[in-house]
């Protein structure tokens, strides 16, 4: 069974430039996607309460995006970067809300289908930004975090499979790869997770 998801187009290397040129709102914006992360697992607890399978996996998952958020504000101090005021509205998450169908079952498989594509491309940029710092110990925290990403991704889809047949899941995340693809393809640069 295949839990692992493959993005259909890579994140281009002029992101990556964009961050590195900017780091202070890159980790601000970081600080506060851990923030949704974790918040977003406790939605799906919240909204989905008679699905028993998911319960400890999302919790887990909060606590570990909470303790994400923790250390990323912890670096933030260390580089003298304020949290700042304002959230910026995330068009990269909203666009793939948006695609979530109607109905209690498409909604619950739409959403945790998204959740694993995007921690999979969480984990697939904070990779690019690992590879690309060079102070050892902000670079081994960004290694970290993207393998941790990129579990929380096979973890999405386990849960799918508790509940949906693997052809099923597997047709949808597909469908919804091939959007995600589309929606990375023309987001605007910024120096910003998505």
């Amino acid at each position: 069974m295949k839990l692992s998801l493959e993005l259909k187009c890579k994140s281009p290397e002029v992101w990556l430039e964009t961050v590195l040129a900017d780091f202070p709102s890159f980790i601000r914006d970081h600080a506060n996607c851990e923030r949704k992360a974790s918040a977003m697992a406790m939605s799906l607890v919240a909204k989905y309460p008679d699905r028993e399978k998911i319960m400890k996996p999302l919790i887990d998952t909060a606590i570990e995006e909470l303790e994400h958020f923790r250390d990323v504000v912890a670096w933030m101090e260390k580089l003298g970067v304020p949290m700042g005021q304002d959230m910026q509205p995330d068009s990269y998450v909203n666009q793939l809300i948006a695609l979530v169908r109607k109905g209690r079952d498409e909604g619950f498989i739409d959403r945790l289908c998204l959740g694993s594509i995007i921690e999979c491309r969480g984990a697939e940029r904070f990779r690019m930004v690992e590879e690309a710092l060079t102070e050892p110990e902000i670079k081994r925290f960004y290694k970290i975090l993207w393998a941790s990403e990129a579990k929380h991704g096979n973890i999405f889809v386990e849960m799918a499979l508790e509940y949906f047949p693997s052809e099923v899941v597997y047709a949808r995340l597909e469908e919804l790869l091939e959007a995600e693809s589309e929606i990375v393809k023309n987001l605007p640069l910024k120096a910003a997770l998505h």
